[in-house]
């Protein structure tokens, strides 16, 4: 690179001695031997570490988003834990090596992973066709299950029952959920709340009916109301499908991983986990199969 620079100096000093033509040509060539070196040096920093150099290292570095709780968020004493940390530790015990949680949010996940900045990445990652094209996914680990939860005092056969005109709904304002309610739910009633609590404690007080939101983060706030007969309406809107995130093309590791969350469904161990963190099990439960 340094050659080059010294080049590009040498012939910027005399650029006035070519013609207009010679000058495009140089600096074309330049940008394009500049971006070619580029490539290749984050090449050489973003290999993905295979399942035996993580074995050699002693170390899987994972990574958790403490923007999503109880999936991940910081303890009283600044530790990062939660449900995809404490799979992420058993799954590093299976491996025998220690863990080493990074914190990532929404938007550097995928590049951490990509990069090689990270092994694995967890955090809610819905698992599509858009983001396959950048990363391997392991088989599920969860599943979260957009859809409507209510009392047994106002039963729903379906969401698409609230959109009547007698029904109060409860949503947080500016949640993709309240905006899903306010565009498909036209006929029902929908008050905003400034946040989850406000919104679930309205429905426990009888002044709303239901709320549409990913009911499996609901379950923390539920088990505030123990008196209310809390109720999922049957028919989701959908199911959404979470797994792991490795480096595209990271085969030994992904194959691993596969092993050994088939082997934590059968255990139950990921299910406890949930309800461990969340409250209440598993809405919709993943589950395994042989060749999961």
């Amino acid at each position: 690179m340094n050659k080059i620079l010294s080049l590009y100096y040498n012939l910027s000093n005399d650029i006035n001695v070519l013609t207009k033509k010679e000058v495009i040509m140089f600096f074309k060539l330049f940008k394009t031997i500049a971006t070619l070196l580029v490539l290749i040096s984050i090449s050489a920093v973003t290999q993905a570490r295979s399942l035996d150099e993580i074995l050699k290292s002693g170390v899987l570095k994972g990574g958790v988003n403490p923007g999503l709780p109880p999936l991940a968020k910081y303890d009283d004493k600044n530790n990062l834990v939660g449900f995809d940390a404490d799979i992420m530790a058993r799954l590093a015990e299976m491996l025998g090596v220690k863990l080493e949680l990074v914190k990532v949010g929404s938007p550097d996940r995928i590049p951490f992973v990509a990069t090689g900045k990270i092994d694995i990445v967890m955090g809610a990652l819905t698992r599509n066709y858009k983001r396959q094209k950048i990363v391997d996914y392991t088989v599920p680990v969860h599943t979260e299950v957009f859809g409507a939860l209510t009392t047994s005092k106002k039963p729903f056969a379906a969401v698409m029952d609230m959109n009547r005109e007698d029904v109060k709904l409860a949503q947080v304002r500016g949640s993709m959920p309240a905006g899903w309610a306010k565009k498909n739910l036209t006929k029902a009633k929908i008050t905003l709340f400034d946040n989850y609590p406000d919104a679930m404690r309205a429905i426990a007080q009888g002044r709303a009916d239901a709320i549409v939101d990913v009911v499996d983060f609901l379950g923390e706030h539920m088990n505030k109301y123990k008196d209310v007969k809390w109720q999922v309406v049957d028919k989701a809107i959908d199911t959404w499908y979470c797994g792991i995130g490795v480096k595209k093309g990271n085969a030994s590791l992904q194959q691993w991983l596969n092993v050994a969350l088939y082997t934590l469904h059968r255990a139950d161990f990921v299910d406890e986990t949930w309800e461990k963190w969340f409250g209440i099990r598993q809405i919709h439960s993943v589950q395994p199969q042989p060749y999961f």
